[in-house]
C-alpha cells in the first residue's frame, strides 16, 4: 500500500521511521505574524511558478522517494498522490497549538479534494513529535481514526474563526462539542492566552517571561532553548526573539539589558540577531515588577501591532483575555 504522511516541521524525523513511503513537513506556523492569504497557501500545496508565488512550495523539503524519485517537484500535492497511486493519506500533528492549526488548515484543503478526501486518516499523536526519538516514532502505536464529515466540517469551522478578524468565534470553539478533533480545543484555549491580560496587558508568554526574568534567569540561550525554564507550547525559540524585544522596546519598557545592536539589525539576519540576544543580560525595570504585580497594565503605557490569528491587536483595538473568568474581553 502506497502512504503518504503529511505532518508539521516538528515531525520531520519520521522520514526515517519508515512509516511511509513519503513524508510530507509542512512548513507554515500559523502563531505569529499575519497569515497567509488563502491564494499563498494553495499556490504551496498545487505548485506553479509565477510571480508572487510562494518561495517555497511543499515539495520541496521533502526527499527523493525510492519509487517516483524527483517526480514530486513537478506536481501539486494531491495531483503527485493521484499520479502515483498513493492509497492512504495520514496526518500526523501533536497537540501543540501550531500544529493543532496546521491541522485544521490541511484538513479544510483536503476537504475539497476529493481523491484525497477519501484516503485521508488522522493520527492521535500524544506526544512531542519534536522532542520524540527515532526508537518512539518508529515503534510507538498511534491510534487511527477515519476522517469523516465531521471531522472536516470541524476544521473547516475551526479555521474560519481563527482567520476571522476578532477572536470571537474562536471563543465560541470552547463551548462547542469537538471530541472529532481532541486536541483542538486546549490548543485554542493556549492561544487565547497570548491575548492581552485585562490587568497586566500581558499574553501568557511575555508573562511567564518577565517572571522568568524578575527571577534571576537572564540568558536568552537559557530561556529561549526547548525544555527550558519557559515551557512554552505556543512560540518556538525563533518567535521567542519579538515577544522578548516588545516587552524591552517602547516608552515604558518592562524589562532591560538587551544588546542595542539588535535594533539596527534586519529580521532575517538570523545569524546576527542570534549573537546578540545571546550577548544580552537581562534584568526587570520598576515598571516590569509593577506590571507583574498587577500594578500597572504593559499596554496602557507601550504601543502594540500584532496579529493574533486573523485579528491584528493594536492599542485603538485590543482585544484581551481574561484567564481566570475564561471571557473575551472587547476593546
Amino acid at each position: 500500500m502506497k502512504r503518504v504522511i503529511l505532518t508539521s516541521s516538528s515531525g520531520v524525523g519520521l522520514t526515517c521511521a519508515d512509516r511511509a513511503d513519503m513524508i510530507v513537513p509542512l512548513i507554515f506556523r500559523f502563531v505569529s505574524g499575519p497569515l497567509p492569504t488563502s491564494h499563498h497557501l494553495e499556490q504551496y500545496l498545487t505548485g506553479g511558478y509565477f510571480r508572487g508565488d510562494p518561495e517555497v512550495r511543499w515539495s520541496d523539503l521533502v526527499a527523493r522517494s525510492p519509487r517516483s524519485g524527483l517526480a514530486h517537484k513537478e506536481l501539486g500535492l494531491v495531483w503527485f498522490c493521484k499520479a502515483y497511486g498513493v492509497e492512504l493519506i495520514e496526518l500526523w500533528f501533536d497537540p501543540s497549538p501550531s500544529n493543532q492549526l496546521q491541522l485544521i488548515w490541511i484538513l479544510d484543503y483536503l476537504r475539497s479534494e476529493p481523491y484525497a478526501a477519501e484516503r485521508v486518516k488522522l493520527r492521535l499523536v500524544d506526544f512531542d513529535l519534536l522532542g520524540a526519538d527515532g526508537d518512539r516514532l518508529r515503534h510507538h502505536a498511534v491510534r487511527q481514526l477515519d476522517v469523516t464529515e465531521c471531522e472536516f466540517e470541524a476544521a473547516r469551522i475551526a479555521w474560519e474563526a481563527y482567520r476571522s478578524p476578532t477572536p470571537e468565534l474562536c471563543v465560541g470553539l470552547l463551548s462547542r462539542e469537538l471530541s472529532e478533533l481532541p486536541f483542538l480545543k486546549p490548543a485554542m484555549e493556549d492561544l487565547l492566552a497570548e491575548l492581552p491580560s485585562p490587568i497586566t496587558g500581558l499574553g501568557a508568554t511575555e508573562a511567564r517571561l518577565l517572571d522568568l526574568i524578575a527571577q534571576g534567569h537572564n540568558r536568552t540561550k537559557e530561556l529561549f532553548q526547548p525544555g527550558g525554564p519557559l515551557e512554552t507550547r505556543v512560540f518556538d525559540q525563533w518567535e521567542l526573539g519579538p515577544v522578548l524585544e516588545g516587552l524591552a522596546s517602547g516608552p515604558m519598557p518592562a524589562i532591560t539589558g538587551l544588546d542595542p545592536k539588535l535594533a539596527s539589525l534586519a529580521r532575517h539576519d538570523a545569524r546576527g540577531r542570534n549573537a546578540a540576544y545571546r550577548r544580552s543580560r537581562l534584568s526587570i525595570t520598576e515598571f516590569g515588577k509593577a506590571v507583574l504585580e498587577g500594578r500597572q497594565d504593559f499596554r496602557r503605557h507601550n504601543p502594540i501591532r500584532r496579529w493574533w490569528g486573523g485579528t491584528l491587536l493594536t492599542n485603538q483595538r485590543l482585544w484581551r483575555w481574561d484567564r481566570e473568568s475564561r471571557s473575551l474581553v472587547a476593546p
